[in-house]
């Protein structure tokens, strides 16, 4: 990552939990839990379901995990891992997984950053960053999840051809996003007309903190970029994008 290590987190839990909620982290999350194997040894996707998936999917910080149901409902061919260090967050998933009978799901309630480490070449289909923290203060922005190491690992978890998709609401953490991923030789924006990064993804639920941005007044950015087969070179740290 761009300095030292850093918590791109906030707080670890928030309101008090109710009983419903203080069972379903007991008994239904370690079943779902994504643990990483000793000795850094890689981990499978493959190996967290029983049964072989058409494709894995991953969505780092998936808030109150609507937008990663309603993907696995949707899509139940599709593995989905979700990775979220918010209790409260999780909860409201594991509620959505238990009254769905989501199959298809499996949580990491920890910060993604060991999770992308272990994660072998090439394994996902496709990667989500929603509405990540923006960290607005100047002092703050180092904590952003998006840097230059952080792109360059979903491009390496990415098979040729994946879709890293990118949603915010404050127009300066898309623009953050857009300088360092025109840094990383992996991932092309596949945009080619306004339209394109201001219309909601085609399979867009909808999440409820977007729709809180925009009864605000923000306009969301909807971002994708494409992992190259053949990676292009990066611009020129002194050029105009540095």
């Amino acid at each position: 990552m761009e300095g030292p290590e850093r918590a791109f987190f906030g707080r670890r839990k928030g309101k008090r939990l109710r009983g419903g909620q203080e069972q379903r982290l007991a008994e239904l999350l370690p079943k779902l839990r994504v643990s990483l194997p000793p000795d850094g040894a890689r981990l499978d996707p493959a190996g967290l379901f029983p049964e072989q998936k058409r494709a894995y999917w991953l969505e780092i910080g998936f808030g109150g995990g609507e937008h990663l149901a309603a993907q696995a409902a949707r899509h139940p061919e599709i593995g989905f891992i979700g990775a979220e260090p918010f209790v409260n967050g999780v909860v409201k998933l594991l509620r959505a997984i238990d009254d769905q009978a989501l199959a298809n799901v499996r949580i990491r309630d920890e910060d993604v950053t060991a999770l992308l480490a272990a994660l072998p070449d090439a394994c996902l289909d496709r990667v989500y960053l929603l509405y990540p923290d923006p960290w607005p203060k100047r002092r703050q922005r180092k904590r952003r999840f998006v840097s230059d190491a952080s792109l360059a690992e979903i491009a390496r978890v990415l098979r040729p051809g994946g879709l890293f998709r990118f949603a915010s609401d404050i127009d300066d953490y898309a623009g953050w996003t857009l300088v360092r991923a025109a840094r990383c030789r992996a991932l092309r924006w596949n945009a080619a007309r306004a339209a394109d990064w201001t219309n909601p993804y085609p399979d867009w639920p909808g999440t409820r903190y977007e729709a809180k941005a925009v009864a605000a007044g923000r306009r969301p950015t909807y971002l994708e970029f494409v992992r190259e087969t053949h990676p292009v070179a990066a611009p020129d740290a002194a050029g105009s994008l540095a």
